[in-house]
């Protein structure tokens, strides 16, 4: 492989602890993350459709100075018109991250593989896949930490399917320092892999045998949809399953007294949620949903600042190569360049200051045509001469 190794975010726990508590710090509304992607793009690559994740990624992007690209699924032919290694090649080119929302989470392996293999820097982040939803996971702890404080200690309840948005919830939970218990009905449980990759990062996650003893004096409550896209066809199966698990106010009151209520949206009232709770005082859903684009300006200032690889590499080699192609760094400063070579051709830089000119050729012609340095302070011109 070439060049140095670029940080992408499949699953929630390719950031440690310590660098998912740096992007939640980032993530904060208030925090002024600048323009770190100005002049450059994303691509954001959709199998599934989508409301939030293609809205607040775009946003977030555009927040940053960057230019979001949008891209169907039918656009690209993915794995039929065209392999997903080569289009990640392909977005790769134009690109400083690519996003991609998909199927299979294998997609997002060999996208990153691809680009890993080329020694192209640009990280994949994980918009959804069947596995995960990372993105979510950001929100999720960043609503939480907005509404409780401290993360570690506190104790959070996942009722219902043990999909993707609880995965993901549940290992960033756990790497955040927090108990996390989920119920689900047999057959619809976390995998013991699951369980095992959630260990040892702080947290501690429980498998309850009934919601009630999940919700029990829990801060916070979370749930999702039985039936996830794709899965059209068992809804009637999952409904039957699911019977009893739905997070409604009787839930609810065995929380802690002021417990919020979490749901990825969209909700299907009466299904896994009742109306009254994720309508409620307690729900914090809008909150949530909104912070989506946060989360997504925090994570993305994060990949493309200081967890980015050319970041990372100079924090390692002071003297790394300061020649190096600028095609080759998309998170190159110019400014940089600037400092570096201060002879370089006027008519290439536009905000070059004539009177760093002046300070180092004193016999610089001081009759020059006025005209042509309209901020010349012609006093200088009038002032008496060192020695005169």
């Amino acid at each position: 492989m070439l060049g140095a190794v670029t940080r992408h975010l499949l699953e929630v726990d390719d950031l440690s602890p310590a660098q998912l508590n740096d992007v939640l710090d980032l993530a904060q509304p208030s925090a002024d993350l600048g323009r770190p992607m100005a002049g450059r793009g994303m691509a954001l690559l959709m199998e599934k459709p989508s409301v939030r994740t293609r809205s607040s990624t775009e946003m977030a992007v555009f927040s940053l100075g960057g230019h979001p690209v949008t891209i169907r699924a039918e656009e690209v032919g993915l794995d039929s018109r065209e392999s997903a290694e080569d289009v990640a090649r392909t977005l790769g080119c134009y690109h400083c991250v690519i996003g991609a929302r998909v199927n299979q989470h294998s997609t997002l392996e060999r996208m990153a593989g691809a680009l890993d293999e080329a020694g192209v820097t640009v990280p994949v982040v994980n918009l959804l896949s069947d596995q995960g939803h990372p993105c979510q996971a950001l929100a999720d702890l960043l609503t939480l930490r907005q509404l409780l404080g401290t993360l570690a200690g506190r104790r959070v309840a996942y009722v219902g399917d043990a999909n993707n948005v609880c995965r993901s919830l549940a290992l960033a939970g756990v790497m955040a320092g927090m108990h996390v218990r989920v119920a689900s009905p047999p057959g619809f449980a976390l995998s013991q892999a699951d369980q095992e990759r959630s260990g040892g990062t702080g947290g501690t996650l429980t498998l309850a045998s009934t919601p009630e003893e999940a919700v029990e004096g829990a801060d916070a409550l979370a749930t999702d949809v039985w039936t996830s896209m794709g899965q059209e066809s068992e809804a009637q199966a999952r409904r039957r399953a699911f019977a009893g698990f739905c997070v409604d106010e009787h839930l609810l009151s065995l929380a802690a007294p002021g417990a919020v209520v979490l749901h990825c949206l969209p909700a299907h009232r009466g299904e896994e949620i009742a109306a009254g709770v994720v309508d409620g005082p307690q729900s914090v859903v809008w909150r949530q949903a909104a912070n989506r684009m946060h989360a997504m300006r925090g994570l993305l200032a994060w990949l493309v600042g200081t967890g980015s690889a050319a970041a990372r590499d100079e924090a390692r080699d002071p003297a790394r190569d300061e020649a190096r192609d600028p095609a080759r760094d998309p998170v190159r400063d110019p400014a940089r360049d600037e400092a570096r070579d201060p002879a370089r051709d006027p008519a290439r830089d536009p905000v070059r200051d004539e009177a760093r000119d002046d300070a180092r050729d004193p016999a610089r012609d001081p009759a020059r045509d006025p005209a042509r340095d309209p901020v010349r302070d012609e006093a200088i011109a009038l002032s008496p001469r060192k020695g005169s």
